[in-house]
């Protein structure tokens, strides 16, 4: 009869709908796959069937022997046994994965089809579930509904909460396992291992540079566009990247945070200290390849390359002589000034 028949699609959409919610609050980073779908259903369906306990039994006659949850229908009590039983009479023609309900398995088949069927209003992106629909508007309107206990940041998606917890706890669950370095999160997770396997899916159009982070890509790029996005707010320089600017920043500050072990000097960069721990060790890692010296700098490497080549790349800007190394241009320009 059409009486039914109505309750019938009504039941289905408040499925649809508690489903779609229950994807919202486990999603991971990620769109959510499948086989996520088909294990948070054990849940989704307890937490509906203790709902259903608080009501009067009398308008719901269908009682569960496993967990005693009552049901106003044979047929919702039959889906909801499947919990216990385990049972997936639904099979995808596709592929070989089955689920416990028939709106489990249409929502499933989108991922052959593709299908989208739910559209943004405000920018026309289409998604294949409602849950996804739903967490991208928060993009469009800011709200962050799920907040810190432990401090006050708020965020759009459960998941993130989650994720920023551990933060708090120090928990992190998930580990490589070329090298049993742990991480809070499975993306971390994700770019580490490319240390290993050497992947890098991010290439510059511009050149032939590739990464394996995307952020790097993006900060690569501001070589290309000339792009220096922060500013520093004492003099106004810029830079293209915010570890150069609170670099910068300290020489304002006269903060120096990198202390030798050695001795009682500090540096404002970590790589100044690095270099300076040769003077302790001895190091000497760049060597010239005409004739085997080695230094401990660099640029001291460069200066004596000079030697072998016999550039002379520092000229006087008073006459036509030109240097190899600076400091015997400045004795020089002292020939012009006068000045001993």
């Amino acid at each position: 009869p059409p009486q039914i028949k109505e309750k019938k699609e009504e039941l289905i959409s408040l499925d649809e709908d508690h489903l779609d919610l229950k994807q919202e609050t486990d999603t991971l980073m990620e769109i959510p796959t499948n086989e996520e779908d088909e294990n948070s259903e054990a849940d989704l369906n307890n937490q509906q069937s203790f709902a259903v306990t608080d009501s009067q039994d009398e308008e719901k006659p269908f009682k569960c022997k496993e967990c005693g949850s009552s049901f106003s229908q044979m047929s919702s009590l039959k889906k909801h046994t499947r919990i216990h039983t385990g049972k997936k009479p639904f099979f995808c023609k596709e592929c070989d994965k089955s689920f416990n309900q028939t709106f489990h398995l249409n929502r499933h088949m989108r991922t052959h089809t593709g299908e989208k069927p739910f559209l943004c209003k405000e920018c026309d992106s289409r998604f294949s579930c409602r849950s996804h629909l739903n967490r991208h508007m928060r993009t469009h309107t800011g709200e962050k509904p799920f907040t810190c206990k432990e401090c006050e940041k708020s965020f759009s998606k459960k998941s993130n909460l989650k994720i920023h917890m551990r933060t708090h706890t120090g928990e992190k669950p998930f580990t490589c396992k070329e090298c049993d370095t742990n991480f809070s999160d499975s993306y971390n997770l994700k770019i580490h291992t490319r240390t290993h396997t050497g992947e890098k899916p991010f290439s510059c159009k511009e050149c032939d540079q590739t990464f394996s982070k995307k952020s790097n890509l993006k900060i690569h790029m501001r070589t290309h566009t000339g792009e220096k996005p922060f500013t520093c707010k004492e003099c106004d320089q810029s830079f293209s990247h915010i570890s150069t600017l609170k670099t910068h920043m300290r020489t304002h500050t006269g903060e120096k945070p990198f202390s030798c072990k050695e001795c009682e000097k500090s540096f404002s960069k970590k790589s100044n200290l690095k270099i300076h721990m040769r003077t302790h060790t001895g190091e000497k890692p760049f060597f010239c390849t005409e004739c085997a010296k080695r230094f401990s700098h660099l640029s001291h490497l460069k200066t004596h390359m000079i030697t072998h080549t016999g550039e002379k790349p520092f000229p006087c800007n008073k006459c036509d002589a030109s240097f190899s190394r600076i400091p015997i241009l400045k004795t020089h320009v002292k020939t012009h000034t006068g000045e001993r």
